[in-house]
C-alpha cells in the first residue's frame, strides 16, 4: 500500500513538473500513472493474495508462472523444487481451486522404472462412478449421535497457526461442500463456526477447555461440544511433523484474541505439553475417550496419533478389551505429514510414515477383532484422487488434508509460517497481511478443490471396477521392488484375520503382543 501511495505522489510531481518544466515530464507521468493504476486494481481485486499484499511487484510471481514450462527444468535439476509437493501436484492443486482443467500433455514424467514405483490396477471392464461419492458412517456401538464423513476432509489447523479468515475460508468450503472442518488443537473458535461441520480437536495443552492450572476443564468442554456445528471429538496424541513434543506458537503470534480462546497469556510463547495430564496409562486413555463422549453426549470421539510403537498400539488395543470401551475413529498422522512449523530431525527422523502407520494400525484393530467398531482416517501429504484411493486399500475409511486445503486458499510454500509474515495472509497474525485473503473467493476454492478431488477419487475406482470404497482390496495396488520385480500390497504386507491376534497371534506379532500391557505404555522391552 506505501508504494503505491509513492507511486501516486510521484505521478502528480510529474504532472506538476510537465506544467512548470519540460513536456517530457507529462511521459514520466503517464508511465507512472499507469503503475499506479495498476497497485490501485491489485489492491482492491481479490483474486490474488500475493497481489493485494504486495501490488505492482507481486506479477513478477505470475510472469514466472507464465515461462514456467521452460524453467521447470531447471528447478527440478537444482532440487529447490519446494519439499512438501512436486511442481505436478503443486499445479493440479491450484487448477482444482479455480476449476479449470488440470490435464497434462505429452504423458507422464515420472521414472516409472524406479525401485518404489506404486500404481493402481485398473479393470478391463471400468464402471461408471456414483452419481454421490459415498460417506463414512463414524460413531461406534457408545455413540448415540453419529456423523457422516466425507472421503477427504479439513485436517487439523489451529487458529493462530492460521489467520482468522485462513480458517473462515475454509470453514467456509467445508460448509458449502458438506466436509469436515477440523480444528487443530487450538481451540474452538468464532473462526471454525461459519456454517461447515466441525471435528473439535483437543490436545495436551486442552485450549479452549482448561482451567487455570492447565488441566482438562470438564464443564468447559461439555458446553462448548454441545455447539451444533460440534460433529466429533478428537483427542491429540501426536501429529507427524513433530510426534513426540507439543505444540509451539511463537509469542509474536500470541495475540489477546488468541490467548482469550486458548486461556494462556498474551505474548508469551505458547506450547503445549507433550503428553497428557488426564491420564499415563492405555487404560487411562480409553476411560477418558468414554468420558468425553459421555460430556459430549454421545458424539462420536476418538484421537488422532502419528504412529511409532506397534508395542503401545497393542498397549490401547488391550486396555480397550478389557475396559470395553473403543473410540469411534481413529486419526492416523503420518510423518510426512504436518504443516506447522518443526524441528528438522523430527520432521525428517521421528514417527511413521503414513503407509506404515495405516496398515499397522488397520492390522491391529482388525486382529483384536474391533476393527468394525472402529473407522480410521488417514492423514499425510493426502493431495489427489489416486492419494484417496491408495489409503482407502492400505486400511483407511477416510482422509483429512491440511497442506493441499492451505493451498487451495493461496499459499504459495514459502514457508515462512513460523515468521508470522506469510506473503498471502494464511499463516500470520497480522492484520495488514490476513486482509489479503478474501474469504469469499477462497472459500469457493476449497469448496472446487474438495469437490473435483472426490470425485477424481471415485472415477478412479470406477476404472477400477469399483463403486463402492468397501470393494477395493491390497491387490489393487502394486509397488515396483525392484528391475524386473513388482508385487501387489496383498503379497508385500502381513494382514491379519479377525481376531487373530488374540485367538492365535501369528509369530510376526507375538513379542509384541507379549509386551503390550493395558496398565503402561513403558514395559521393560520393546520388540519393536
Amino acid at each position: 500500500m506505501a508504494l503505491v501511495g509513492t507511486l501516486v505522489l510521484l505521478t502528480v510531481g510529474a504532472v506538476v513538473g510537465g506544467v512548470l518544466g519540460p513536456w517530457g515530464w507529462f511521459v514520466v507521468a503517464a508511465v507512472l500513472g499507469c503503475v499506479a493504476a495498476v497497485g490501485v486494481y491489485d489492491l482492491a481485486q481479490t483474486r490474488h493474495s500475493v497481489l493485494r499484499n504486495y501490488p505492482v511487484l507481486g506479477h513478477m510471481r505470475y510472469l514466472l508462472e507464465a515461462v514456467r514450462p521452460e524453467l521447470q527444468q531447471y528447478f527440478i535439476e537444482r532440487n529447490v523444487d519446494g519439499r512438501p509437493f512436486d511442481r505436478d501436484v503443486r499445479s493440479l492443486i491450484y487448477e482444482r481451486a479455480k476449476g479449470t482443467a488440470a490435464e497434462q500433455s505429452f504423458g507422464t514424467e515420472r521414472d516409472l522404472d524406479a525401485d518404489g514405483y506404486e500404481y493402481l490396477v485398473h479393470s478391463i471392464a471400468p464402471v461408471d462412478p456414483p452419481d454421490d461419492p459415498p460417506r463414512v458412517r463414524i460413531g461406534g456401538p457408545d455413540c448415540t449421535r453419529p456423523y457422516d464423513m466425507s472421503l477427504l476432509n479439513v485436517s487439523s489447523m489451529s487458529f493462530g497457526s492460521l489467520s482468522g479468515n485462513a480458517l473462515r475460508a475454509l470453514n467456509s468450503g467445508a460448509a458449502s461442500g458438506g466436509f469436515a472442518h477440523d480444528t487443530g488443537e487450538g481451540g474452538l473458535t468464532p473462526y471454525h463456526l461459519g456454517g461447515g461441520d466441525v471435528v473439535w480437536e483437543i490436545g495436551s495443552g486442552y485450549f479452549g477447555c482448561r482451567t487455570s492450572e492447565g488441566r482438562f476443564d470438564a464443564a468447559q468442554f461439555a458446553e462448548k461440544a454441545a455447539h451444533e456445528a460440534v460433529k466429533c471429538l478428537s483427542l491429540k496424541l501426536s501429529q507427524g511433523a513433530k510426534p513426540g513434543i507439543g505444540g509451539v506458537l511463537p509469542a509474536a503470534k500470541v495475540t489477546a484474541e488468541i490467548a482469550r480462546y486458548r486461556g494462556v497469556p498474551e505474548g508469551q510463547k505458547c506450547v503445549s505439553p507433550a503428553g497428557h495430564a488426564e491420564f499415563s496409562t492405555p487404560r487411562g486413555l480409553v476411560q477418558f475417550i468414554a468420558r468425553m463422549r459421555e460430556l459430549a453426549d454421545g458424539k462420536p470421539v476418538g484421537f488422532k496419533l502419528c504412529v511409532g510403537s506397534r508395542v503401545e498400539l497393542l498397549a490401547i488395543c488391550k486396555a480397550m478389551l478389557v475396559e470395553s470401551v473403543t473410540p469411534d475413529f481413529i486419526i492416523v498422522d503420518g510423518s510426512e505429514g504436518g504443516t506447522a512449523a518443526a524441528p528438522l530431525e523430527y520432521e525428517d527422523h521421528v514417527g511413521l510414515p503414513l503407509t506404515d502407520g495405516l496398515m499397522t494400525v488397520h492390522n491391529a484393530l482388525v486382529g483384536v477383532g474391533l476393527r468394525d467398531r472402529i473407522r480410521v482416517g488417514a492423514s499425510g501429504k493426502v493431495a489427489t484422487g489416486s492419494d484417496i484411493v491408495k489409503r482407502l486399500i492400505q486400511g483407511a475409511d477416510y482422509t483429512n488434508s491440511a497442506r493441499a486445503m492451505m493451498m487451495a486458499i493461496g499459499c504459495i510454500q514459502s514457508q515462512r509460517c513460523h515468521t508470522n509474515h506469510c506473503p498471502v495472509g494464511v499463516a500470520t497474525q497480522d492484520p495488514a497481511r490476513a486482509r489479503a485473503l478474501d474469504v469469499t473467493d477462497k472459500g469457493h476454492r476449497v469448496f472446487r478443490y474438495q469437490q473435483a478431488t472426490v470425485a477424481e477419487a471415485m472415477r478412479i475406482m470406477a476404472s477400477m471396477g469399483v463403486t463402492d470404497p468397501a470393494a477395493l482390496h491390497p491387490s489393487m495396488l502394486r509397488k515396483r521392488l525392484g528391475p524386473v520385480s513388482q508385487q501387489a500390497y496383498s503379497e508385500i504386507y502381513e494382514w491379519l484375520e479377525p481376531g487373530e491376534l488374540v485367538a492365535d497371534t501369528p509369530a510376526s506379532w507375538a513379542e509384541d503382543w507379549l509386551l503390550a500391557d493395558p496398565d503402561t505404555f513403558t514395559p521393560a522391552a520393546f520388540s519393536r
